[in-house]
C-alpha cells in the first residue's frame, strides 16, 4: 500500500492511517500484550498499583535470598544447605515475573482482576477467560520455581 496516496481500494491512505491510529487508542480496544490498559484474559489482569506491589515483592524476595545466602556462607554451612535460597528466590522470581507480565497469579487463579486501588478486585464472569487466567497463573508458578531452582543450584556451586 503506498504511503500518502490512494490505495488500490480507492481509500486515501492518509485518512486510513488516522482512522487506524484513532481506533487503536479508543477505550474499547485491547492493549498490546505487556502494556497496562484493561483486562485481557491470560495476558493482563493488574494495573499500576498491583504491578508496583508485585515489584516490591520481587525486591523483598531478592534481598531475603541474598541475605540468606550471605548468612549461610558466613556460618560456613554445607554447600547443600544453600539450596534453602530456593524459597525466597521463588518469591522474588514470582514478584518480578508478575510485574513484568502485568499478570497476578493469585488473582488469576481465583478468577479476579484489578486495575483500581489495591484490594478492589473484580470477578471474571466468562468461564473461558477464567481458564486462560488459571493457565497463565500455573505458568508463572512453574517459571518462578524453575528460576529459583537455578538460583539455588548456582548458590550451591559457588566456590566460596
Amino acid at each position: 500500500m503506498p504511503i500518502g496516496g490512494i490505495a488500490d481500494d480507492g481509500v486515501d491512505t492518509n485518512r486510513r492511517g488516522i482512522a487506524m491510529t484513532f481506533s487503536t487508542f479508543t477505550a474499547g480496544s485491547a492493549p498490546a500484550p505487556g502494556t497496562v490498559g484493561s483486562y485481557v484474559p491470560g495476558v493482563c489482569n493488574i494495573g499500576p498499583a498491583e504491578i508496583a506491589r508485585r515489584r516490591r515483592a520481587g525486591h523483598v524476595g531478592l534481598l531475603a535470598a541474598l541475605g540468606l545466602l550471605a548468612v549461610l556462607i558466613a556460618i560456613d554451612a554445607p554447600p547443600l544447605a544453600r539450596l534453602l535460597v530456593i524459597l525466597p528466590a521463588t518469591i522474588s522470581a514470582s514478584g518480578y515475573l508478575q510485574a513484568w507480565l502485568k499478570f497476578c497469579a493469585g488473582l488469576g487463579s481465583r478468577g479476579l482482576f484489578n486495575f483500581g486501588p489495591l484490594g478492589t478486585a473484580t470477578a471474571v464472569t466468562d468461564q473461558e477467560a477464567i481458564e486462560r487466567d488459571r493457565r497463565r497463573s500455573r505458568q508463572i508458578g512453574l517459571m518462578s520455581l524453575g528460576i529459583a531452582i537455578v538460583a539455588g543450584v548456582i548458590a550451591v556451586l559457588l566456590p566460596i
